[in-house]
């Protein structure tokens, strides 16, 4: 599956949105990708998380473990765990940090692939693998379906992504006139009560 058949699946799906968003990472754009709609497609969500996890075992030797941040990685992370026949966990905010809960545990010294569906400035990345460190893992790389930052983003260790596209990000006090008339839809997990 090249570039466009990708983005293909996730136009069918409704997944690229447009309007005024403000993203996980408080940065404001004009589209958002929602991979929860690709996600909801279990034929879909198989093809693309298959061909990731075939990226995945091709770069990186040895993986014990499939770890994703809550909420958008979660179903990605499973997926692509399932394919690579290795358990997946994942990571849950707990008063603005990522703990892990439900009697997961990651085994001291276990190689982990940190599994994201977007990856945009590349913060919730970071903050998962710094999770997966203190918690004993070795994260050994990341991967996400979609980056949006076009390889910019540093998430401290190798990513691979299905695809790559940028979107123009805002800060709050450079949004422009005309997103600025639009309004505000807050779309991520990063902030729910």
């Amino acid at each position: 599956m090249n570039e466009k058949e990708i983005f293909d699946k996730f136009i069918e799906a409704r997944a690229l949105l447009e309007g005024h968003f403000v993203l996980s990472s408080g940065l404001h754009s004009a589209k958002y990708i929602q991979c929860a709609r690709v996600m909801m497609f279990p034929e879909i969500a198989s093809q693309l998380c298959g061909q990731l996890a075939k990226m995945i075992s091709q770069k990186f030797e040895t993986i014990d473990m499939i770890i994703s941040p809550a909420m958008g990685g979660v179903i990605v992370g499973y997926e692509v765990a399932r394919q690579l026949k290795c358990p997946a966990v994942f990571f849950e905010r707990v008063e603005g940090n990522f703990q892990l809960r439900r009697g997961f545990e990651i085994e001291n010294g276990q190689r982990c692939v940190m599994v994201e569906d977007i990856v945009t400035t590349g913060l919730s990345s970071r903050e998962c693998i710094a999770a997966i460190n203190h918690n004993g893992g070795k994260v050994i790389g990341a991967a996400c379906l979609i980056d949006r930052s076009s390889g910019f983003a540093d998430v401290g260790v190798d990513l691979v992504s299905l695809a790559q596209m940028q979107i123009d990000t805002y800060k709050e006090s450079e949004i422009p006139d005309w997103l600025n008339a639009l309004p505000i839809t807050k779309p991520g997990s990063r902030n729910l009560k």
